[in-house]
């Protein structure tokens, strides 16, 4: 089992899920399309790539296609365009029914490259016509001579990009009734589709008002390992890659991170590793843990896992309501909660220069709790995750003002 951090694994370097992967296989297998959710680094792109290829050893196709840097619908078809490449069958059945320019690409189709075919197909492609060229895409896959799973991979980053431009909001709206159109007309039959993405779909087709356009979806939630399996993953890491430890080592790292993200336990360990290296030794020591929580998780190594945290949260909401997510996660950190009494400070605080405020820290609020930021508790909401606790923490510790000192609650 390899060390392996930012990139998905699969076969032997995938640990674990086997739970997740029976009732994931069983519902596509079903015909049923899947909506993958939950919190960041929680493992979904390898959860889907493992379920990809289990499914190919019994005669499946399997199709990923990462629509991330897409910024209209001509360019989702053209991705997934690009992952039917390889498979002969699919990608010449597509170019058949692009005229002229599909013609060439397909009498070329073995000299050309995979991107070399997207960008051929891309440019096929207008407003008046991804519609039509999409739906002939899942009709090649739907006539193919094996079952097909689709993984379209990031398409609330993609959705997020196209809200952003001139009626956006009205494109967006437009291809997600597409999509759902497109999937009805599947009738439970290949291809199967597996929607998945690093910011959450449900909280953005809530805020466009069409939360109907994903009800068809199977929705499973991906959440962070027990106890027991980080331990014994970290343990296998160490094994495989020649690390000795003391007795604890494994269970403090779990302490440590608070909850089991798959990511963070492959980050530390890969970290531990290179402490024990750069010291002249073989075996780290349980008090080695902390250091390296102090001075590289929480240090400057560690700071592009922590800064994609706000970068996708960014991604994931519009500039007013982020700035009110930052204004929760600060007190939350600072405070050790985010209270009742916090939020009606922070509404009443807002709602002098934002409309609908209220509505706003709810959104936030939602979309915190449904990415993993925060979790519901006694007090109201606070950090599970200790590392993402103690980095906010440590940004905002020396200068935050708790919000009730800045925006009286009236109430009290």
């Amino acid at each position: 089992m390899k060390s392996s951090t930012g990139r998905w694994v699969s076969g032997d370097n995938f640990f674990d899920r086997e739970t997740e992967l029976k009732v994931l296989g069983r519902q596509i297998r079903d015909g049923n399309h899947i909506l993958l959710t939950g919190p960041r680094r929680m493992g979904k792109t390898s959860i889907a790539h493992e379920l990809g290829r289990r499914l190919e050893a019994e005669g499946w196709v399997f199709l990923f296609a990462d629509v991330e840097g897409a910024s209209s619908p001509e360019d989702v078809i053209a991705a997934i365009a690009t992952a039917t490449h390889p498979v002969r069958a699919i990608s010449s059945r597509i170019a058949d029914k692009m005229g002229r320019m599909g013609r060439f690409i397909k009498e070329n189709i073995d000299e050309i490259s995979a991107h070399e075919f997207g960008l051929k197909i891309r440019a096929g492609l207008d407003a008046g016509t991804w519609r039509r060229h999409g739906e002939r895409l899942f009709e090649a896959c739907a006539a193919h001579n094996k079952p097909v799973l689709l993984v379209i991979d990031e398409l609330p980053i993609f959705l997020k990009h196209l809200i952003s431009e001139d009626q956006g909001e009205k494109k967006a709206v437009e291809f997600l009734s597409w999509l759902r159109s497109v999937r009805q007309s599947l009738a439970k039959g290949s291809p199967v589709l597996l929607l998945s993405g690093s910011i959450g779909l449900t909280p953005l087709v809530a805020r466009l008002g069409i939360p109907d356009r994903i009800n068809d979806l199977y929705d499973f939630r991906l959440g962070p390992w027990s106890r027991e399996t980080c331990i014994q993953c970290f343990e296998r890491l160490a094994e495989h890659n020649g690390l000795l430890t003391d007795d604890g080592v494994a269970k403090t790292v779990y302490e440590a991170l608070g909850i089991g993200i798959p990511h963070h336990v492959q980050s530390f360990f890969a970290r531990l590793r290179d402490f024990a290296m750069m010291k002249g030794r073989d075996q780290v020591a349980v008090a080695d843990v902390r250091e390296v929580y102090r001075t590289e998780m929480l240090g400057p190594s560690g700071q592009s896992d922590l800064l994609h945290y706000e970068k996708r949260l960014k991604q994931g909401l519009d500039d007013e309501t982020f700035q009110i997510a930052m204004e929760i996660l600060a007190e939350a950190a600072a405070q050790g909660a985010f209270t009742a009494s916090a939020r009606r400070c922070l509404e009443r605080g807002y709602a002098r220069i934002i409309p609908d405020a209220r509505g706003r820290v709810s959104e936030a609020l939602e979309v915190l709790v449904h990415d993993g930021y925060l979790t519901t508790n006694s007090d109201g909401y606070g950090f599970d995750f200790h590392l993402l606790k103690d980095w906010w923490t440590a940004r905002f510790r020396d200068h935050h003002i708790p919000l009730a000192s800045r925006f009286p609650d009236k109430d009290q």
